[in-house]
């Protein structure tokens, strides 16, 4: 496993989501395609918690303490419970970008981590210490083409009365 790419892509994704959340409205950040989607805002507040309370936290608890605990997460009941749809999204945004930039800076700094080193997890089974950080990279993914995708959806509200089909021939 080649970690110093997958640490420079973690990097590189924040500056993805930086653009991809910059200069958004209010409006655009709230807005959903449908009911029980999430919004740009949602799924920024989502990226800052699971930086800074899952994938940094575990992958740290792994390597450094391997018999500790988890500690729980709850990612689709914070959406509620935290209220993500009333947070402001630049200081949302800005959240995350310091809590990747902390994790860039922890992971750059391990000296020899053992990636192969595993724990069981109760719903996922073993997971290598390798493991969470390459899911913490298609994390980002995932996160990123939902991004895209809200964006294009919202487009096309915008659009109306015209069609964005010439796009796609």
């Amino acid at each position: 496993m080649e970690s110093d790419r997958l640490i420079d892509r973690l990097e590189a994704n924040a500056n993805v989501v930086q653009w991809l959340a910059e200069g958004v409205t209010r409006e655009q950040a709230t807005w959903k395609p449908v009911s029980g989607k999430w919004s740009i805002l949602e799924v920024v507040a989502h990226l800052s918690d699971e930086e800074r309370e899952d994938f940094r936290a575990r992958l740290r608890l792994l390597l450094l303490d391997p018999e500790s605990e988890w500690p729980p997460i709850d990612p689709q009941g914070w959406v509620a419970t935290r209220d993500y749809a009333s947070k402001d999204l630049k200081q949302t945004l800005q959240d995350f970008l310091t809590e990747r930039t902390d994790s860039i800076a922890w992971l750059r700094g391990l000296d020899k981590p053992e990636w192969g080193r595993t724990k069981t997890h109760p719903a996922a089974g073993p997971l290598s210490a390798g493991d969470l950080l390459v899911s913490w990279v298609a994390h980002d993914l995932l996160h990123i083409r939902q991004l895209v995708g809200l964006h294009h959806g919202y487009l096309h509200c915008l659009a109306k009365p015209y069609s964005t089909s010439y796009a796609d021939s």
